[in-house]
């Protein structure tokens, strides 16, 4: 039976996308291998340039170290030699001397005795004077040889079997490194970059997390610790970064090979407080705020609504100071000056003693108190829009989640309109505290 003709017109036009989105599949496939093939030709050709240069140094240290402890061997046999020397040439001064004078006055007093006695008289008396004041009884002490010092060199050949058992263990080459980066998760300015350890036998004591951007050549250090997931803060918008880790096992003291570079970005712009606030000072990029000493007070808005629902909203408690049932940490719909807390209408927030309150009423739940190191979340979803049937004055509803010092609390939050985005703002009562937000 055919086909019809518009059916098999529409049956030819599928089989073409058909092969049109195999061979687009095929050729992803084929890029995949392609980045895959360069990874392991760059990675070798880097590893062997590594091994090079390493053995090379290793090679001129060890020729320098081998060059100087010959200089200073050569050194002490120098020195023995001049000291125990010294004594046998004053005792062969001594020596010569006392040969000198005996053989003149042997030679003299042979010419006193051939002059005969009368001759002579005066001459051999003169000699025999002269004889008794040298002490031809006298000898030097010569040393034997076993009392002085016969040089000679000690060298433990064992050495080399030493050496040689520690260069042939020197140095590995591993196939991939012991941990992998996970995750890059993008936040206000910052990025949250999470890791895992990808092989079972090794077990990891620290790791190190290093990034930079991807126009510059240099990494820098921006976390080393235990943990397996670090905030890089300061991070602009739009920008890519590459971020890689390594680990130090177990009682060692190097590091592994790192990880696969990983490129993130965020396209979020960054949480700012309000610059020019009096009773706060802000740090360069205006995300920390310091209250200062300065007698006003009132609640410090973010810059902008910069916060959206189904984010995470972090403030992280850096510096406490006095604390006030006042203070303020939160969330709100919109700036409302003339307040001194966000212990009101249309915000939640939670106080550094840790009570929580949802449009000005304070909650039976509570959490832990604030104090310094403590991190501060806010989830917001939106539950329902839209007008409710209810006696509590709200018109939209939305879910939040406050959670602190690993506690939590979950309450609805009832706006009399409805908000795209949200304010964050704080506020303390004596100088002291200072807030990071992200």
């Amino acid at each position: 039976m055919e086909l019809e003709p518009e059916l098999l017109l529409q049956e030819a036009r599928e089989s073409v996308e058909a092969a049109q989105s195999y061979s687009r599949e095929l050729s992803q496939r084929l890029q995949g291998l392609r980045e895959a093939r360069r990874q392991i030709k760059e990675s070798a050709s880097q590893t062997r340039d590594v091994l090079k240069q390493h053995f090379n140094d290793l090679k001129g240290t060890l020729a320098k170290l081998l060059d100087e402890r010959l200089v200073t061997l050569l050194q002490e046999v120098d020195t023995i030699e001049q000291e125990t020397i010294k004594p046998l040439d004053d005792c062969q001064k001594l020596i010569e001397h006392g040969v000198n004078t005996a053989e003149d006055l042997a030679q003299e007093g042979e010419l006193a005795i051939r002059g005969g006695v009368g001759e002579q008289n005066e001459k051999l008396w003169s000699f025999t004077k002269k004889a008794s004041h040298i002490q031809l009884d006298s000898l030097p002490e010569v040393p034997l040889l076993v009392d002085v010092p016969c040089l000679s060199a000690q060298l433990d050949d064992s050495i080399l079997n030493i050496v040689k058992d520690h260069i042939f263990k020197h140095g590995t080459v591993a196939s991939r490194p012991p941990v992998q980066i996970e995750e890059l998760i993008e936040k206000p300015g910052g990025i949250i970059v999470r890791w895992c350890k990808v092989d079972d036998d090794f077990t990891a004591q620290d790791y190190r997390l290093q990034f930079r951007k991807c126009t510059s050549n240099h990494f820098e250090d921006v976390y080393v610790g235990s943990e397996t997931e670090f905030i890089v803060l300061h991070i602009d918008p739009n920008v890519d970064y590459q971020f890689r880790v390594c680990a130090r096992g177990d009682g060692r003291q190097e590091w592994s090979p790192w990880s696969v570079p990983q490129i993130g970005h965020s396209t979020l712009v960054p949480h700012e407080w309000t610059a020019g606030f009096e009773g706060y000072s802000l740090s360069s990029r205006r995300n920390i705020a310091l209250r200062n000493d300065a007698e006003s007070s009132g609640v410090l808005y973010s810059s902008a609504p910069t916060y959206f629902c189904g984010q995470t909203l972090t403030f992280r408690v850096e510096t406490v100071g006095q604390p006030d049932r006042r203070d303020s940490i939160g969330v709100c719909a919109e700036k409302q000056n003339g307040y001194d807390s966000l212990q009101r209408d249309q915000a939640v927030c939670i106080s550094t003693n840790g009570a929580v309150f949802v449009n000005g009423k304070e909650m039976t739940n509570q959490l832990p108190a604030v104090t310094s190191g403590s991190t501060v979340t806010f989830d917001i979803e939106a539950v329902t829009l839209g007008s409710t049937n209810n006696n509590e004055g709200g018109n939209f509803k939305l879910r939040v989640t406050i959670s602190s010092n690993n506690r939590e609390v979950v309450f609805d939050w009832l706006l009399d309109q409805s908000c795209g985005s949200l304010y964050f703002g704080c506020s303390f009562f004596y100088p002291g505290w200072k807030v990071l937000v992200f």
